[in-house]
C-alpha cells in the first residue's frame, strides 16, 4: 500500500522517494502530485529494468521508460529514469551474482560474461533509451549497475561507461551492489565521479557474501539471507564515501535502498535505524 509506505517513510525521517513499480503509486499525474504534496515528498526517479541483451526487447523497454518519464516529468523535471538490465532474468548470472569472473563456462559452453555482439546490443539499447527519453520528456537517464544482471562488476561498469556518451547517460552509483560485485565503493566512486548523477546507499555483509560463495546461493537467496544489511552493519565505508561526495561538490540525492523481504523484520524499524545511522555520519 503506497500510503502506508509514504507514511512510514515520512515517520522515519526521509525527505524524498523514488516511484516504485508502475501502479504502486497513482499513475494519474494530478493524483500523484496531490499524494506527494500531502506527504511533502519530492519524486526523485523511477527504476526501469530492460532486457538490454535482447534487441527484440528494446522497443518495449523504451516505451515503458518514456511512459514513466512523461509521468515523472509532470511532477519533477529533475527526476531520473533509473535504467538497469533485466536483473535476475538469466539463470547463470542470477546464480553467480557476487562471484562473476568473466571466464567461467557452464555445461552448455556459455561464459558468465557478455559476448562482443551482446555488448553491442547493451550499449546501443542503453544509448537509444537515454536519447529518446531525453528528447521526448527532457528527463535524464542514469544506469544502475546491479548484481544478478549483465552489468554487475566494476570492469563491466567501466566498459559501459567508456562506450556511452557522458552527456547522455549518467551512473546511479550503488554502494552495496558495487561491494557485492567485488569492488571497493570509495574506489568506484572516485573512478566514476564525473558520471555519477544519482546515488544509492546500501550496505554489504561480507560474512553473508562469503557464505553465498561457499553454498552457491543465487542472487535472490543471498538477498534473503541479508547480504544487503542495514547501513553501518556491513563493510561499506560510508564516512569515506560521503566525504568524497562532499569534496567533489556532489549536490544530488542520496537514496537509501534497503531490502526488507517478508520474514526479515519491520520495514519501518529498519528504515528508522538506517536514518539514525545517516544522522550519525552527518546526513
Amino acid at each position: 500500500d503506497c500510503r502506508q509506505f509514504l507514511t512510514e517513510l515520512k515517520a522515519a525521517g526521509y525527505a524524498g522517494t523514488e516511484f516504485g513499480d508502475w501502479g504502486f503509486m497513482p499513475t494519474d499525474p494530478v493524483e500523484l502530485r496531490e499524494l506527494l504534496d500531502e506527504f511533502e515528498l519530492p519524486l526523485l526517479g523511477a527504476f526501469v529494468p530492460v532486457a538490454l541483451t535482447e534487441p527484440d526487447a528494446h522497443a518495449e523497454g523504451v516505451a515503458v521508460a518514456v511512459r514513466t518519464a512523461k509521468l515523472l516529468a509532470q511532477i519533477n523535471p529533475d527526476a531520473f529514469i533509473v535504467l538497469a538490465d533485466d536483473n535476475g532474468a538469466d539463470p547463470m548470472r542470477t546464480l553467480r551474482a557476487g562471484r562473476i569472473v568473466g571466464d567461467v563456462y557452464d555445461a552448455m559452453g556459455r561464459s558468465d560474461a557478455l559476448s562482443p555482439i551482446h555488448w553491442r546490443y547493451v550499449v546501443h539499447g542503453t544509448q537509444e533509451l537515454a536519447r529518446i527519453v531525453r528528447e521526448e520528456t527532457g528527463l535524464r537517464t542514469v544506469f544502475h549497475h546491479h548484481c544478478g544482471g549483465w552489468i554487475e562488476t566494476p570492469a563491466e561498469v567501466r566498459r559501459l561507461m567508456e562506450r556511452t556518451d557522458p552527456e547522455l547517460l549518467g551512473l546511479c552509483f550503488d554502494t552495496g551492489h558495487w561491494a557485492f560485485a567485488g569492488g571497493v565503493p570509495l574506489t568506484g566512486l572516485l573512478e566514476h565521479r564525473d558520471r555519477i548523477w544519482h546515488v544509492h546507499f546500501k550496505d554489504h555483509d561480507p560474512a553473508v557474501h562469503q557464505r553465498s560463495i561457499q553454498e552457491g546461493w543465487t542472487y535472490f537467496e543471498s538477498v534473503r539471507h541479508g547480504v544487503f544489511c542495514e547501513l553501518g552493519r556491513g563493510d561499506v565505508d560510508f564516512d569515506s564515501v560521503l566525504g568524497a561526495l562532499r569534496m567533489s561538490g556532489y549536490d544530488g540525492w542520496i537514496v537509501v535502498e534497503q531490502d526488507v523481504l517478508p520474514g526479515m523484520g519491520s520495514p519501518l524499524q529498519s528504515a528508522t535505524r538506517n536514518r539514525q545511522f545517516l544522522h550519525s555520519i552527518g546526513l
